[in-house]
């Protein structure tokens, strides 16, 4: 049976995208932050001694509560370069992926788009989609696919921790509503379940036409 391993995989996308594998008959384990905090390197060696492969990998964390960049201390620093950056390479160095797999990065629009209320997120996320196109090219050779999913204002709790008010927000959007994850989990499914391979190195904006950039 086709195996996955889903980071994050116990609420908003990451567990939109794990129900919608298991629709498919996917063998899938969704970790949670008490399997696996990308910010503890010492968690995820412990993890990656136990899950060490898999055919399919979803990269997915939680980022940042909004700060001036002013406020930010060496300790925030510190833990969401391990969270957002090296605790996803350690898995990368540590991890086999089957020949044939897939490889998913959850990243965010900000790597496109850069938010003055996310600096940390904006860093690290555009740091670690540099090192994930990099080494795109090196899983192709094993048919392996990777691909980047770049969400916008997404129908989670992390959105919600972001923005005030939900309902004015809407409004400002051009499909006047939040997306919703199991959206993105049917785009992954989607993916899988129809065998395409050949879209791969590439970003996907998520975010209902609401960016300006054009690439």
């Amino acid at each position: 049976m086709t195996q996955a391993i889903v980071l994050g995989g116990s609420r908003g996308i990451g567990k939109a995208i794990s129900n919608a594998l298991k629709s498919i008959e996917i063998d899938v384990f969704a970790a949670s932050k008490n399997d696996i905090d990308t910010s503890n390197l010492d968690s995820v060696k412990k993890f990656l001694e136990i899950h060490n492969q898999t055919d399919i990998l979803i990269l997915n964390t939680g980022g940042p509560q909004p700060k001036p960049f002013t406020t930010i201390t060496g300790e925030d620093w510190n833990k969401y370069h391990n969270q957002l950056f090296v605790g996803f390479c350690t898995i990368l160095q540590n991890i086999k992926i089957n020949d044939g797999g897939y490889i998913f990065l959850i990243s965010s629009n900000v790597i496109k788009e850069p938010n003055a209320k996310l600096i940390i997120s904006s860093a690290y996320r555009a740091a670690f989609s540099e090192v994930f196109k990099i080494l795109s090219k090196e899983y192709a050779q094993k048919n392996i696919s990777c691909i980047n999913i770049a969400p916008g204002p997404i129908n989670t709790d992390r959105t919600r921790e972001l923005i005030d008010n939900i309902k004015e927000f809407e409004k400002t959007l051009p499909m006047k509503r939040l997306g919703e994850p199991e959206e993105i989990g049917n785009f992954v499914k989607a993916i899988i379940q129809n065998n395409i391979k050949y879209l791969s190195g590439v970003t996907i904006n998520f975010d209902g036409a609401n960016s300006n950039y054009i690439f």
